[in-house]
């Protein structure tokens, strides 16, 4: 038998544009403010002072935590995780004006997106510069700046960020069997994971 999902839940001071969509059993927390066509999936939950901009689109069960910053056009997939003050930019060359001095408008520039598939988190304070891609069950430690693609279950720090080791779903290190150079385990659920030409794949 199912659980039962309950209307989404928005708190008096969040902002909703009436055009976006909000899932069943999502939570909008106080002074969040989602913009038009914005597409919140169900069992979502979106922090105090969270920002998601206008058409970004949320899979089931994603987090936003407190003052995450979502800017269009952004898809994130089920179950990733954003976390306290993190960034998902969406310029290549952010400028307030024109090269005449102009106050830019939409029309002047072309948003770019980051993508977050299946799983994957991103630390507080992480920066995510668009276009950029983080693959599924991936992890982005606190204060990384992510300039290039993360691999699915990748471990990545740093300014900018690069990969430091591997992770499984359950978000746990992954460390390397001795007994089988290239196989790697989790240490919470024993699942197995392997290495081939730099990327890494679940062993089924």
């Amino acid at each position: 038998m199912s659980e039962s999902v309950h209307a989404p839940n928005v708190r008096p001071t969040a902002q909703v544009d009436p055009s976006a969509e909000v899932g069943d059993g999502t939570t909008v927390w106080d002074l969040a403010q989602i913009r038009e066509k914005a597409v919140l999936g169900r069992e979502c939950i979106v922090g105090r002072g969270a920002y998601v901009g206008p058409g970004v689109r949320l899979g089931d069960r994603v987090k936003l935590q407190n003052h995450a910053l979502v800017y269009e056009p952004a898809v994130l997939g089920d179950g990733v995780f954003v976390g306290p003050a993190a960034v998902l930019t969406n310029d290549h060359f952010p400028r307030s004006v024109t090269p005449e001095g102009k106050l830019k408008r939409g029309e002047d520039w072309e948003a770019v997106a980051v993508v977050v598939e299946e799983g994957a988190s991103l630390g507080a304070r992480s920066v995510c510069v668009a276009p950029v891609h983080v693959g599924r069950w991936s992890l982005v430690a606190a204060g990384a700046v992510v300039t290039r693609d993360v691999p699915a279950f990748a471990l990545v720090a740093g300014v900018p960020a690069h990969r430091i080791g591997w992770v499984g779903r359950a978000g746990a290190r992954l460390t390397e069997s001795e007994t089988e150079p290239g196989t790697w385990v989790c240490p919470q659920t024993g699942d197995l994971y392997e290495e081939r030409d730099g990327l890494l794949f679940e062993r089924r």
